[in-house]
């Protein structure tokens, strides 16, 4: 359950959980959940009832897989990876039991020559899980939320109370102004539109908001993707240029 990725701003997958919910607006045309109904069709072990038909389209059914032989994967890779946790998944998922999250946990801690990133759109129930267990957010683990518009913008307000070396907010897919918010003890953003089909557009304003934000909070800036139904044709120029930057990630 590990994939060479081409998410620009990650190198590889890794899936110990498959299966989500949806939670809010930025789902509605979630990747994952449409790559899950092919893998479900295929009869692969590790995506079976995870979606439903839906009229035209499959949807998220909210039930989870715990795969567990995918915690060995980490241990398996001699190189240092920068890792995407639970590309397919939550791991803050209300289905996922705090006992499994732990033994993920364990994983990325011992496995420190790796850089996990992991991403919710549930940080107030990965607050929970830190409080409740007693765990720390060990150095080479990045944690962060998706915002995808201004009605969820207090997410990242949980996230900020999760001490971390790294913290981020992945503002994609943007479908619209986030408003005003802090960035405050945030340390990377990235900003991308909505692609395949369906996709709605992303205004540049919007993204010029968020620009302008990181340059004042000293918040690194990554853009991914104008996206759309084609998001090679649109491209990753903003403002003239890519934008790659990225924390540090380099630990003493």
């Amino acid at each position: 359950m590990a994939t060479i990725s081409d998410i620009e701003w990650t190198e590889v997958t890794w899936n110990p959980v498959t299966g989500c919910s949806i939670m809010s607006a930025g789902c509605t045309n979630c990747y994952a959940m449409r790559m899950a109904a092919r893998l479900q069709s295929m009869d692969h072990p590790s995506y079976r009832n995870l979606t439903r038909k839906s009229g035209r389209r499959h949807v998220w059914t909210g039930n989870v897989n715990l795969v567990e032989h995918a915690l060995e994967l980490p241990r398996s890779w001699k190189k240092p990876r920068i890792v995407f946790v639970n590309s397919m998944s939550d791991l803050f998922h209300p289905n996922v039991p705090f006992e499994f999250i732990e033994q993920v946990w364990s994983v990325m801690e011992v496995e420190s020559r790796h850089t996990f990133q992991l991403l919710t759109k549930r940080p107030d129930r990965m607050r929970e899980f830190l409080i409740s267990r007693q765990r720390a957010v060990a150095r080479n683990v990045w944690i962060g939320t998706s915002v995808e518009d201004a009605r969820v913008k207090d997410r990242i307000r949980f996230l900020r109370q999760c001490p971390a070396e790294v913290r981020f907010v992945s503002f994609e897919p943007l479908i619209g102004d986030v408003g005003r918010v802090s960035l405050s003890g945030i340390d990377w953003a990235i900003v991308g539109g909505e692609s395949g089909p369906n996709s709605r557009p992303m205004s540049e304003a919007w993204v010029n908001r968020i620009y302008d934000l990181c340059r004042a909070s000293g918040v690194s800036f990554f853009f991914k993707q104008w996206g759309g139904v084609n998001k090679k044709k649109t491209g990753r120029e903003y403002r003239g240029q890519t934008w790659d930057e990225m924390p540090v990630r380099e630990f003493a």
